[in-house]
């Protein structure tokens, strides 16, 4: 698959066009192919139930928090949706029933399906595990210059701070 970024005379394309860019590479990498794994005993009318999973996938990378978002931000983006060989993405009803649907042996195949999924995608398997991993805990605050993105005033116990620092 070619992938191609231009300008377009068009307003508006997409709100999502790195999103596109990463179903192209999921798509050309096969990684949410362990997804068609997950046997879903219904009918299928408009979208396979593997592509209803896909779906809720990109809901989520999109920034949904919940199912009911899905009709105002992503039903309408059909150049998203061009990227995947659908029309347009299936309604947040759909979406929901197609969840609602799950068995418990549905759920364990779903869970063993996104660990192919992860592995594929994880830089875990490609770290060297013989070295130290450093973790810092540290929570104390630091301070900030007063240019720093969405930075606010703020109290820090026990500290003395200049004005000019937060």
């Amino acid at each position: 698959m070619q992938i191609e970024i231009d300008f377009t005379s068009e307003l508006t394309n997409t709100h999502f066009a790195p999103l596109a860019l990463l179903s192209a590479l999921y798509q050309q990498q096969k990684w949410l192919e362990p997804l068609k794994q997950v046997r879903i005993p219904m009918r299928n009318r408009y979208y396979e139930p593997a592509s209803k999973l896909t779906q809720v996938l990109l809901s989520i990378l999109a920034g949904c928090e919940t199912l009911s978002e899905v009709n105002p931000t992503l039903k309408q983006e059909k150049n998203l949706a061009t990227v995947w060989s659908w029309e347009h993405f299936a309604d947040q009803s759909s979406l929901s029933r197609t969840l609602d649907e799950l068995t418990l042996k549905n759920i364990d195949e779903l869970r063993t399906s996104t660990g192919k999924i992860c592995h594929f995608i994880s830089q875990v398997r490609v770290r060297d595990w013989r070295k130290f991993l450093w973790l810092d805990f540290d929570l104390s605050g630091l301070p900030c210059g007063p240019t720093a993105q969405q930075s606010l005033k703020g109290y820090f116990a026990d500290k003395k701070m200049r004005m000019d620092a937060s």
